[in-house]
C-alpha cells in the first residue's frame, strides 16, 4: 500500500483539530460498515464494480464515486464486491461543523447558504454525478500535500461550495433509516410528508392527504410528483421500507412483526417490495449490517 502525505494522523478529531485527510492507494476495501460523529467526503477511483452503502442505500459504483455525508447515525461502507482493480485511490476527508446549531450560525448565511442546504442533505448520503466531481478532481487530489493548516480548510471549502453550486446530486438513502426530518421548498408537500411519517403504519389514502392541503386528488397527485419526483403511492412505499430497514438494524424482531410495524398487510408484499427497492430480502439486509457494523 502506498500512503501519501496526510494533515493529521488522529481520527477521530481531536478537540483543536478542524479535518483529517487521508490519501491512500490499496488493493482492496476492508474496513466494515459504520459510522461517526465527524463528517465525511470520501473520493474513489479506479474501483469499478465496488458496492457502496449509505444507509438503506447499496450501489455498485463506476470508475470514480464522491459522496458526502453529515449524519452522526448514517452507516456507510464501500466493499470489494466485483472490483478487480489492483490500485485503488481514495481520498477521505473527515471534518466537522456544527451546521444545525442553535444561534447564529456562518453556514446560514448568505455566502455559506449553498453549503448549509447541501449538508442538509448529505444527512441521508450524497452522491456526486460525474461533471461535479470533475469540478473538484485537482482540488482533492492536491488536498493532502497542503502543509499549512489554514489553507487546506480554504481549499476543502472552495470544494465543498464547487460542489454545493453543481446539479444533479442524488440523496441516498431513505429519510427514515437516516433518521432526519423531511424537507421540502413547498408548505403542502411538507404537511403531507410529515403526516405520512407520523402516521406510515396507518392506511393511508390519496383523498384523505389531498384533502389536509385543499387540492383535487388528480391536482394533488400532480404536484406531489413535480415537486418530489415519485408519485405518492411510491413515496409511502419508500417511507415504511426506510422504517423497516433500521428495524431490521436495531431491532431482534422477526421480519413478520416488522412488516406489520410499518404499514404493509402481508409479509409476501413485504418481501417482494424490500427486495424491488433495497436489491435483497429483508433477511439477507439485516444479515448484511450485523456481521460488519461498528461505530468509531
Amino acid at each position: 500500500m502506498n500512503e501519501s502525505r496526510v494533515l493529521h494522523e488522529i481520527t477521530p478529531l481531536a478537540d483543536n483539530d478542524f479535518m483529517y485527510v487521508a490519501d491512500r492507494h490499496k488493493k482492496e476495501f476492508t474496513y466494515p460498515i459504520h459510522c461517526h460523529e465527524i463528517f465525511e467526503l470520501n473520493f474513489v477511483e479506479n474501483a469499478a464494480g465496488c458496492r457502496r452503502t449509505v444507509g438503506d442505500s447499496s450501489e455498485v459504483i463506476g470508475t470514480v464515486d464522491l459522496v458526502l455525508i453529515t449524519s452522526p447515525q448514517l452507516e456507510h461502507v464501500w466493499e470489494q464486491h466485483e472490483c478487480r482493480s489492483d490500485d485503488i485511490h481514495e481520498v477521505t476527508v473527515q471534518f466537522y461543523v456544527d451546521f444545525l446549531g442553535s444561534g447564529h450560525s456562518i453556514y446560514q448565511t448568505k455566502p455559506f447558504r449553498s453549503i448549509y442546504d447541501m449538508f442538509v442533505r448529505a444527512q441521508k448520503g450524497l452522491a456526486f454525478p460525474l461533471p461535479a466531481i470533475m469540478q473538484v478532481y485537482h482540488r482533492l487530489m492536491r488536498l493532502s500535500t497542503i502543509q499549512e493548516g489554514f489553507y487546506a480548510v480554504q481549499e476543502l471549502m472552495t470544494i465543498l461550495y464547487e460542489l454545493s453550486k453543481q446539479d444533479g446530486a442524488r440523496e441516498l438513502s431513505s429519510t427514515a433509516f437516516a433518521k432526519v426530518e423531511a424537507q421540502s421548498d413547498s408548505r403542502r408537500v411538507l404537511k403531507v410528508k410529515n403526516y405520512i411519517e407520523d402516521h406510515y403504519r396507518d392506511e393511508l389514502r390519496l383523498a384523505q392527504l389531498s384533502q389536509m392541503v385543499g387540492m383535487t386528488d388528480s391536482a394533488f397527485s400532480r404536484f406531489f410528483k413535480q415537486r418530489t419526483g415519485k408519485n405518492l403511492n411510491e413515496y409511502i412505499v419508500d417511507v415504511r421500507l426506510g422504517h423497516a430497514a433500521r428495524l431490521l438494524v436495531d431491532t431482534t424482531h422477526t421480519v413478520s412483526e416488522i412488516c406489520y410495524q410499518t404499514g404493509f398487510n402481508t409479509v409476501c408484499n413485504f418481501n417482494r417490495l424490500f427486495k424491488k427497492r433495497k436489491g435483497c430480502n429483508p433477511t439477507d439486509f439485516r444479515s448484511k449490517y450485523r456481521k460488519t457494523k461498528i461505530i468509531v
